[in-house]
């Protein structure tokens, strides 16, 4: 009889700071920078960049959500690795904070667009991703 081989791999979500996820799971989806991608069991290995967004993983039927800004995803047949920059899983979101930093974002950029002011338009673009992605981890969640 032939195996159907293991039923979960190991995620691991790091960032410099702290360990956010070490689980066995069923399934993950990725924010890749090409475009979210989902890894099963015995997946090919590859190695890909991460833009900010919602990661979302499966221990069976349990959903989990995590955000995650930048960074890397190694894939190996028996494991995820995800290297990011910063990463909070949704529980840990304060949703009204969140919202207030897109709003600030939001409003420097039309600051920036109107060429009223020297906003940093680069810095301004990265924190509204960072309270998108915060949003969207957040919100999938509830």
């Amino acid at each position: 009889m032939a195996s159907t081989g293991p039923a979960t791999f190991r995620l691991d979500v790091v960032t410099p700071r702290r360990q956010v996820v070490s689980e066995q799971v069923t399934a993950v989806v990725v924010p890749g920078s090409e475009g979210y991608f989902g890894v099963l069991p015995e997946h090919i290995p590859f190695i890909t960049t991460l833009k900010a967004g919602a990661l979302t993983y499966w221990k069976g039927k349990e959903e989990h959500h995590v955000a995650v800004i930048r960074g890397y995803a190694e894939v190996r047949g028996d494991r995820v690795n995800i290297l990011a920059d910063a990463a909070e899983a949704a529980e840990e979101i304060d949703v009204a904070r969140v919202e207030r930093a897109r709003e600030r974002a939001e409003r420097r950029l039309a600051e920036w667009a109107s060429g009223s002011t020297t906003v940093d338009f680069a810095r301004a673009q990265a924190a509204l991703q960072r309270a998108l992605a915060r949003l969207e981890a957040a919100g999938k969640s509830h």
